[in-house]
């Protein structure tokens, strides 16, 4: 299986545009989803739930600010507008509308990276209050998708690192199987307790000094787990 990485929507209706943001977005480990139109970028907001969303306003079949008033009816995930438009009430407007950032074209791939770096940045903490989140031997970077033990980067799936920033994100809380399996993996899931409890001995393999004899996730008995707090 593969690490998991940071998906990035494009939106834009020029192939070229596209090709040269995908290939300056992959090349710094980014994975990425791409489509023409307004419609289509709204239904793959919901449907691929990127991390972050490079957004062209000048579209086809509606003007990009319009999906930003779409998509942000029910999301907050980050939206990055990359346009040829560059009067200032153009660029007021968008981030009124609750656009993250503005970039103008032609831009320049580092500054366009590093924009894209901050707006993930500031959504991790919004997230977890914090973009990098410690407990013990384990830390987790948000914006890089990227798991440390004992300082070592250390390979997890990507449903075993969702449930993990769950773990870390609510340490300390006793979660019962039902709003983990809710939280993590949807409606679909709520009663698939096997399920979990396969996830949570995966995860302990990696993350527990004594998997036999866990001491960072807990078992509270009949009810669920709880991840403890560890001295850093």
């Amino acid at each position: 299986m593969k690490q998991k990485k940071n998906t990035i929507l494009i939106v834009d209706d020029e192939p070229q545009i596209r090709k040269l943001l995908r290939i300056t977005l992959e090349s710094e480990g980014y994975k990425t989803e791409e489509t023409d139109n307004g419609q289509q970028a709204i239904r793959m907001a919901a449907s691929v739930k990127p991390e972050l969303i490079l957004l062209d306003l000048g579209l086809p079949d509606m003007d990009g600010k319009e999906v930003i008033d779409m998509i942000r009816e029910w999301s907050q995930v980050p939206i990055l507008v990359c346009s040829v438009r560059d009067l200032d009430k153009e660029v007021i407007d968008a981030l009124g509308r609750g656009a993250d950032d503005y970039v103008t074209k032609p831009f320049n791939p580092d500054v366009l990276i590093a924009r894209i770096e901050a707006s993930l940045r500031k959504s991790a903490t919004q997230e977890a209050g914090e973009p990098d989140l410690v407990n013990g031997r384990v830390r987790m970077d948000l914006v890089r998708h990227q798991v440390l033990l004992d300082g070592e980067e250390t390979f997890f799936t990507p449903k075993e690192y969702d449930l993990l920033r769950y773990f870390m994100v609510n340490r300390d809380k006793m979660l019962t199987h039902r709003q983990i399996l809710l939280d993590v993996w949807g409606p679909a899931h709520g009663d698939d307790m096997q399920y979990l409890r396969v996830y949570v001995s995966q995860i302990r393999e990696k993350v527990e000094p004594d998997p036999k004899d866990p001491t960072y996730i807990v078992t509270e008995p009949g009810i669920g787990y709880r991840m403890i707090v560890m001295d850093d």
